[in-house]
């Protein structure tokens, strides 16, 4: 499982949004998350689309269409048009899950990545996990937002998510995430749940 730093670093893959001014180095996997959350007074599908177009598509993991936190009713309604628009990019479109996409119908063709989202309690909820399992059974990629620590990193380890993101970096640049996906999940005993 990988771990995307909140901040770009040349030694982990990064998420990174369009407010952050950065790109990547050359070759380094990435994902594109659209900034809606933290600035949705300045997001708009235009300026989204045109940051895209400046990025390197080859090296990205995944591009998120714009949601709506705790809502999934309004994230898809705001999602299935872009899902199209940034495939057409030559990204690998994902959609972000909220409160209650379980109730809804999913399109599943419509995008290649289910990224969790929504609020805490939904995200760790058995709808989330069984949302991830039938994503994992249609063959597509699986990640959580917003894993700050080891316990919930080992969490999504356990969910069989394919990837997961956190701003712990941007707070403590010295903690030592970057060793979540390799040495720590092949020895849970290194790190202790407050971690």
């Amino acid at each position: 499982m990988l771990y995307l730093s909140g901040v770009v670093r040349p030694d982990m893959p990064a998420m990174i949004t369009p407010r952050m001014g950065q790109k990547p180095p050359i070759g380094q996997r990435w994902a594109a998350d659209n900034g809606r959350f933290s600035a949705p007074h300045n997001y708009t599908d235009a300026k989204y689309l045109a940051w895209l177009r400046k990025m390197p598509a080859e090296s990205c993991l995944f591009a998120t269409a714009p949601d709506v936190v705790g809502n999934a009713q309004a994230t898809l309604e705001m999602s299935r048009p872009m899902l199209p628009k940034i495939r057409a990019l030559g990204y690998k479109a994902a959609l972000v899950a909220q409160d209650g996409l379980e109730a809804l119908d999913v399109p599943w063709d419509e995008f290649d990545c289910l990224f969790v989202g929504g609020t805490t309690a939904w995200k760790l909820s058995e709808h989330a996990y069984s949302l991830v399992a039938e994503a994992k059974r249609r063959g597509k990629w699986t990640h959580m937002g917003r894993v700050n620590s080891w316990q919930r990193f080992r969490a999504a380890a356990a969910a069989g998510y394919d990837s997961a993101d956190g701003t712990v970096l941007r707070f403590d640049p010295n903690r030592p995430v970057h060793e979540w996906s390799g040495r720590a999940l092949s020895n849970p005993g290194l790190w202790s749940d407050a971690a």
